[in-house]
């Protein structure tokens, strides 16, 4: 068997590793060769491992957290007294009010700072003088003790007779000045030691006191559960991990390490908001559509993170909320804090809530149709009663509601709506109905009119309007009442509002839940101009109710929670101030219970006449238009006639819904009850009214005795 001779030189590349002589094997053909691993490979795998193992990694994260703590304890420290020195702590809180939209808290700061700058401008002028007070103190004070001393000196001379006594109090002064200096020269040198290791040792209590260290160095026991606060190096973490490989792969390649992807961070009321833009072949839906796991890298909830688009090409807004602050209550609302607010439905804006940067929300709702949707018990009703308060305090405002709950949400607008249905049965589907369709009349009356002509605003509300849609009955013509056909009565009179109605200022307001092509038809919700849901279900719901634009512009009512974020809503309209690029803003809605609102409606019902709230439509019966007209009239003593004329309509559609002028006038002639001018209006008075119906009466009764006698 022929030997095979292999030489293995074993040098190490690098170190002072002495070099080892050639090696001289002799290896069995048939046998592999047993591999030989050099020394120092051996010796960097046992170095990893204790780099690697447990034990080492606690070492050094209890290392790096102590030391953090005296440095960060440091920076503490140097904040404070540079916060007691100067104003920097009256600047913050200014800007935190500002921030949050509260002016007058910030002017109250503000003054606070300037007497703060006035303070400290006198105890720095009192310093200029107080080294020249304090040499002549201490000159005079010196003079005197010496003084003193020689004094007692002079009465112990006297005692004892012995002269040399005059000095033995100074002496004894003396003496003891010098004891003090000898103490000090002996603790001197041990105190320049211990004195900066006390110093650290404060320090670090401050940082400990304070968890001064990132969340890694801490102890697994005592790491904080609440969010981290938003810096770029934490963002830019978050993007890199978010799963997308474009995106981490271009970070990674970034000279600065994606910092200048980032735009300032600025403070949004209760969190920050930072915009963020994409490198080339990132796109933003791939970061929308990572929100629960970009909102986990930033250590929030997914409620807490909110991506939206704005105008600039390729970028994202990210607006990250502090830790558990969109899970407290905002403040009640304006309508309910201040007894003097009236509303003027063509200028004027609703206090609707809080946006998420905390600045208030109000939603014009000039010539603009109403759809609001979210799933049951959100608070839709809520929401939409609250703009009906606000305008129930414009007395020029006039409403048609129909509540098809029925459960009493809306029963305190009993003397303010002109009519009220309340119910959940088909027969209150059909009184609603008719009542939309009374309003479609007053539409087309009012279209009739001169051009220029200008109109009191009409508000159709329907709350739970699914329930009309859902509406399986039939009309003697076979027509259905809900529906979505050409053919339907409900679905009909509202498309006919939305197409013309906002031109005479007759707008349609509806609520609904859990939006279906069934329960809300397209045509419909696509008629609103304004848009605003609750929580949803899916993302399908949540185009239905907002729209394709909303939803690709970082709209997603779906991801709110049900249950949670009651109140809140996703508004798309140009009704509402919403971020420049940005297509909805989502707002938090003050809560007004039932005792507020009706305290609210007692003012409303201050600024009005009086109004006779109807809450049955009567159909198909023989009527009497002298007494309707009265009855309309109700308690007021007068009452334009285009407003007789609308209540009227809303009485019975089928009698009264094309009356005009002409027609109020034909009935009232020769009655004594004639239309009449005030402050230059056409007006009908009640007490006319009555004294015709009495008039009426007595020849009718007159007639029928005379019928009796003969």
């Amino acid at each position: 068997m022929s030997e095979n001779v292999v030489r293995l030189l074993k040098t190490p590349p690098t170190g002072d590793i002495p070099e080892v002589a050639p090696t001289v094997l002799t290896v069995v053909p048939d046998a592999p060769p047993t591999p030989l691993v050099p020394l120092w490979v051996r010796s960097g795998r046992a170095v990893k491992t204790a780099v690697t193992h447990e034990n080492t990694k606690a070492a050094a994260r209890a290392v790096a957290r102590h030391s953090l703590y005296t440095f960060n304890g440091g920076r503490i420290v140097a904040r404070r007294t540079w916060d007691g020195k100067t104003g920097a702590r009256y600047e913050r809180m200014i800007r935190a009010a500002e921030a949050a939209g509260n002016l007058e808290l910030a002017e109250e700061w503000e003054e606070r700072l300037q007497r703060f700058r006035a303070a400290r401008h006198h105890r720095r002028m009192d310093l200029l003088h107080s080294p020249v007070e304090a040499a002549k103190g201490v000159g005079v004070g010196a003079g005197m003790g010496v003084g003193v001393l020689v004094a007692l000196g002079v009465v112990m001379a006297i005692n004892t007779k012995n002269v040399g006594d005059v000095i033995t109090p100074l002496k004894a002064t003396i003496d003891f000045i010098a004891t003090l200096i000898r103490i000090v020269q002996i603790i001197w040198p041990t105190a320049v030691v211990l004195g900066p290791l006390f110093a650290l040792l404060a320090l670090w209590a401050v940082g400990s006191k304070q968890q001064a260290a990132p969340q890694w160095a801490l102890p697994a026991n005592t790491r904080s559960s609440e969010g981290e606060p938003i810096t770029p190096s934490i963002v830019v973490k978050a993007l890199r991990d978010l799963g997308v490989p474009a995106l981490r792969n271009a970070i990674k390649e970034m000279g600065d390490a994606g910092a200048a992807m980032l735009g300032p961070i600025r403070i949004a009321g209760c969190g920050v908001e930072v915009d963020v833009t994409l490198p080339s072949g990132v796109s933003t839906n791939e970061v929308q559509n990572k929100r629960r796991k970009l909102a986990e890298n930033l250590t929030r909830h997914e409620h807490e993170v909110f991506i939206t688009i704005p105008q600039a090409a390729r970028t994202v807004r990210l607006w990250v909320a502090d830790s558990g602050a969109l899970d407290e209550p905002i403040g009640p609302s304006p309508l309910v804090t201040d007894e003097t607010m009236t509303a003027d439905y063509t200028k004027g804006k609703a206090p609707w809530g809080q946006d998420l940067r905390g600045d208030a929300a109000a939603l014009s709702v000039y010539q603009r149709h109403l759809l609001i949707t979210g799933l049951s018990n959100q608070g839709k009703t809520v929401a939409l009663r609250s703009l009906a308060l606000w305008l129930a305090l414009d007395k020029s405002v006039q409403f048609l509601m129909g509540d098809l709950k029925g459960i009493g949400d809306w029963k305190m607008f009993d003397g303010v709506a002109t009519t009220l249905i309340q119910g959940p049965t088909d027969e209150h589907v059909i009184q609603v109905t008719e009542m939309v369709e009374g309003a479609v009349d007053e539409m087309n009356r009012r279209l009739m009119a001169p051009p220029g002509t200008v109109f009191p605003a009409l508000i159709v509300l329907v709350d739970e309007a699914q329930v009309a849609f859902m509406c399986p009955l039939k009309d003697d013509e076979g027509r259905f009442y809900g529906g979505s056909k050409a053919t339907s009565r409900y679905f009909m009179a509202v498309r006919k509002i939305h197409n013309q109605g906002r031109a005479v200022n007759v707008l349609m307001w509806q609520g609904t839940q859990d939006p279906t092509d069934q329960n809300l038809p397209k045509l419909v919700r696509e008629g609103a101009h304004t848009r605003a849901s609750l929580a949803l279900g899916t993302e399908s719901q949540a185009r239905m109710a907002l729209g394709d634009k909303a939803v690709d512009g970082g709209a997603a009512p779906n991801l709110l929670r049900p249950g949670l974020d009651q109140g809140t809503l996703v508004v798309a309209s140009s009704g509402i101030d919403i971020p420049k690029g940005q297509s909805s803003i989502t707002v938090r809605t003050h809560y007004v219970d039932d005792d507020a609102a009706e305290a609210i409606i007692e003012r409303a019902k201050a600024l009005r006449d009086g109004v006779t709230t109807l809450t049955v439509i009567e159909r198909g019966e023989d009527r009497d238009p002298l007494a309707d007209i009265a009855s309309v009239v109700g308690d007021a003593s007068r009452v334009l006639t285009q407003d007789v004329l609308k209540r009227l309509a809303a009485l019975n559609a089928d009698a009264y819904g094309k009356w005009s002028f002409l027609d109020l006038k034909r009935v009232l002639d020769g009655t004594g009850a004639e239309p009449y001018k005030s402050d230059g209006r056409m007006v009908i008075g009640r007490d006319r009214l009555a004294r015709a119906l009495a008039n009426r009466d007595d020849d009718t009764n007159g007639e029928g005795s005379a019928s009796t006698a003969g």
